[in-house]
């Protein structure tokens, strides 16, 4: 009897050390498994209702054809807090942009990497899947005392990597509450290679149409991850009166 009691331990325990592996080994991979609840089907993008251990949440993923009932899995993603999609009228109190997910655990993740523009998040549903083309507005600003032109600010790029920086332009797109904090583009009127859009990230609003001076600590290849690459960007912006 003692042996059979011990056998069934030992089973018990061997299993439970699988079990622990197979958690381990998911968590250590970060691949998320998740049963679809709800789908919703919008331009260019699905939303996705999803459990996750016993837990619900919201996934937006490049568009897809997915069904209630399936187990899907994912690798990272971008949280989002009190999103807005104006397409919806709805707002998520939390949801989480994956670059695609599959029905294969052992699949490569995720395969339709979205190519998105910081622009266009709040109109999304990350609206297209390749960044729009800026267009340049016939905009001339002059530069006021201890200014730089967006031109010169391109030109001399390395020059002004990680100092602070004062540029006057024209604000062309404003974006509020993106990973919380406010996304403002800017256009004086010059280029360098065909580089005249200076995006800034701020705390600070403004309206399109708005002739304003920051200053901020300039960045250069800055990836916020998702897919939010920019190889020059103002940070920590703040108006100057």
């Amino acid at each position: 009897m003692k042996f059979y009691i011990s056998l069934i331990i030992s089973i018990v325990l061997l299993s439970a050390c699988k079990t622990d592996k197979k958690e381990s080994d998911k968590n250590k991979s970060g691949i998320h498994e998740v049963i679809a609840q709800e789908i919703i089907q919008v331009k260019d993008y699905t939303y996705m209702r999803v459990m996750e251990d016993g837990i619900e949440k919201w996934l937006a993923v490049p568009s897809i054809e997915a069904e209630v009932g399936k187990t899907y899995y994912f690798k990272n993603g971008m949280e989002m807090p009190n999103f807005e999609s104006r397409e919806l009228k709805r707002i998520f109190p939390t949801i989480y942009f994956v670059e695609g997910v599959s029905t294969n655990p052992n699949a490569t993740i995720i395969q339709n990497k979205v190519d998105t523009n910081i622009v266009d998040v709040n109109t999304i549903d990350l609206s297209s899947k390749s960044k729009p083309k800026l267009e340049k507005k016939e905009i001339k600003v002059k530069p006021i005392g201890g200014s730089i032109t967006i031109e010169q600010l391109y030109k001399n790029a390395k020059q002004y990597e990680g100092k602070i920086v004062k540029v006057r332009g024209k604000v062309t797109k404003f974006n509020p509450a993106i990973m919380n904090k406010n996304w403002i583009h800017i256009q004086d009127g010059t280029e360098n290679n065909g580089k005249f859009d200076l995006t800034l990230v701020t705390n600070e609003e403004a309206k399109i149409g708005d002739i304003i001076v920051i200053e901020g600590k300039v960045s250069l290849n800055k990836d916020f991850g998702y897919g939010y690459f920019y190889e020059l960007i103002v940070e920590n912006a703040v108006l100057v009166k």
